[in-house]
């Protein structure tokens, strides 16, 4: 049975995408004993996150991504009660790191569909998934600030005094070996 590395590292969909093969790859063994039931459900429940993720990512609404990442997050963690509701079944031994796996990938969706819900009700953005007028302005603002400073500290001379700064030497993104720039 394969197994998914660094998947901590992973966003919340990718690593839905692993739960989902990490479970068909447990559901694929010969002989497992596990019902029909309880196969179609475990079957269900692991896409059921990747899925969702999908569908409220493209939905229009702020409200109806979080409804979407909710249900997703419910998809999760019914992955993860039904590990530990077989995990300690005898005729399963054998099969107790892939169920441990599929649930710590469970969890891992659980951890960062939870934030990111957190993130999105705690953030500026409501209604339509775009910012406001006012927002797109700031933003845009910003954005010729920064350039407008990047640009200033590319031209500076060797002789000037920020030169060598550490801001400066970034802009220019050229540096030597040893952290001097050129």
């Amino acid at each position: 049975m394969p197994r998914y590395q660094h998947f901590e590292e992973l966003p919340a969909w990718q690593v839905a995408a692993q739960l989902y093969n990490a479970a068909l790859d447990l559901l694929e063994v010969d002989g497992l004993p596990l019902s029909s039931g309880y196969r179609t459900q475990l079957d269900r429940a692991a896409l059921s996150v990747s899925n969702n993720i999908a569908e409220g990512f493209e939905r229009v609404t702020t409200g109806e991504l979080l409804a979407f990442l909710a249900i997703a997050r419910g998809s999760a963690s019914e992955v993860r009660s039904m590990m530990a509701v077989v995990r300690s079944r005898p005729r399963l031994r054998h099969q107790r790191g892939a169920l441990d796996h599929i649930a710590e990938l469970a969890a891992s969706c659980l951890r960062q569909l939870t934030a990111w819900i957190a993130s999105i009700e705690q953030g500026p953005i409501q209604g339509k998934r775009h910012l406001t007028r006012e927002q797109s302005q700031q933003r845009s603002s910003q954005k010729v600030a920064g350039d407008l400073r990047l640009a200033f500290l590319r031209s500076l001379s060797p002789e000037h005094p920020l030169f060598h700064t550490p801001e400066a030497v970034a802009a220019r993104g050229i540096q030597r070996e040893g952290g001097e720039d050129r």
